[in-house]
């Protein structure tokens, strides 16, 4: 049985030091580095948009359970101690989908939407935001479950190269988040306290998953989800990375 969001994050959360699972009251001035998912800068809508294209009468449908499936896989195989990089799992989970809904996956179709996750680029607000992050004199990184080659092709496809400091997947320490392996990495990188490394998360899961860890959290809800009723909230939220921005220049 697949485990619920609430019982992975139980799970893994008591893997943590004692260290990570403290809870901080951190002031924005405090923060020093800033740890990125990458959909807070990677806009991922190409990819469903060619998922409407390519099935007009079942698009939305597909990609909903192909997303589910996809994170779903993530914390299956790093519960059961069975890694696979995000392209693998993304790859199977979207084949799953199609054979669940019956839809014909040939290999061109399957391809081209693989392809896209290495064409995506950034929100339009990200440039400005990032270059006003860099010239206050924030470190920034990448913090993805996503594999390096694919954080690279955005990174290059948004002409933003240069302007992180680290790029850490979850390939390096083999657990997806919310492990507390996966979010260590921005500790080891960084050589900082959890309160000096601000956490940018996309999904509500994932705010969750670093204010668990001990992380400064900041939620980009560009998709005005609710937030996850699992007993944990992130320090501050807003729709986009100029609000993140407003946030860290308010104190």
């Amino acid at each position: 049985m697949t485990p619920t969001r609430r019982e992975f994050l139980v799970r893994t959360s008591a893997l943590a030091t004692p260290l990570a699972v403290q809870a901080t009251e951190t002031k924005p001035g405090n923060i020093q580095a800033i740890a990125f998912d990458a959909f807070p800068i990677l806009d991922p809508r190409p990819v469903f948009k060619l998922v409407d294209e390519l099935y007009p009468e079942r698009g939305a449908e597909l990609s909903n359970l192909w997303r589910t499936r996809q994170f779903e896989y993530t914390w299956l195989r790093t519960l059961s101690k069975r890694y696979a990089d995000f392209w693998q799992v993304t790859e199977e989970s979207l084949t799953f989908a199609a054979k669940a809904l019956k839809l014909e996956l040939a290999t061109e179709k399957r391809d081209r939407l693989m392809q896209t996750y290495l064409q995506l680029k950034c929100w339009p607000d990200v440039p400005e935001a990032l270059q006003s992050l860099k010239k206050s004199g924030m470190r920034m990184a990448f913090l993805s479950n996503m594999t390096a080659k694919m954080l690279e092709c955005g990174l290059r496809n948004s002409k933003l190269e240069g302007l992180l400091d680290f790029i850490l997947s979850t390939d390096r320490v083999q657990a997806f988040k919310p492990d507390p392996r996966a979010y260590q990495m921005g500790l080891d990188a960084f050589h900082l306290k959890p309160e000096q490394i601000l956490f940018a998360a996309f999904a509500g899961w994932d705010a969750t998953g670093a204010k668990s860890f001990g992380y400064p959290t900041y939620w980009v809800n560009r998709q005005n989800q609710p937030i996850e009723e699992l007993g944990v909230a992130p320090d501050a939220a807003g729709k986009s990375l100029t609000d993140l921005v407003t946030y860290l220049s308010s104190r």
